[in-house]
């Protein structure tokens, strides 16, 4: 008997922008697991947003400035990080406009950088 197993595919990385906070969906959130805070980032000419994990250690080590840090929630099914100043310069910078039920994005994670890079080219 040869028995093969159903491995379904992987769900892909969802994160969700408001005018108030961005949400990780449950495949986003095992990258963060472990993060104490995050550190946020884009780039204009790509059109891409980036969320970086940051563990306890690197948070304390103090080389990070306390203002580049932001919170970071993680629940059963999401992951939230409530940063109004960041959501609206992305706003302006893309020219996206987010409803109170949000824009939804494809992320991926890029292992060799320890980072989920958003691609705001595309509203899903």
């Amino acid at each position: 008997m040869s028995i093969t197993w159903f491995n379904g595919e992987p769900k892909e990385i969802v994160v969700t922008l408001t005018p108030i906070h961005l949400t990780i969906n449950k495949p986003g959130t095992q990258f963060f697991e472990t993060a104490n805070q995050v550190m946020l980032g884009y780039d204009e000419k790509n059109q891409l947003l980036f969320i970086k994990p940051l563990s306890k250690n690197e948070v304390l080590r103090g080389d990070i400035p306390e203002h580049t840090r932001y919170n970071i929630s993680i629940n059963t099914s999401y992951g939230r990080i409530t940063n109004k100043a960041f959501i609206t310069k992305i706003s302006s910078l893309f020219n996206l406009e987010f409803t109170d039920k949000g824009s939804k994005f494809r992320g991926q994670w890029i292992s060799g950088q320890n980072m989920l890079e958003v691609s705001l080219k595309e509203v899903l």
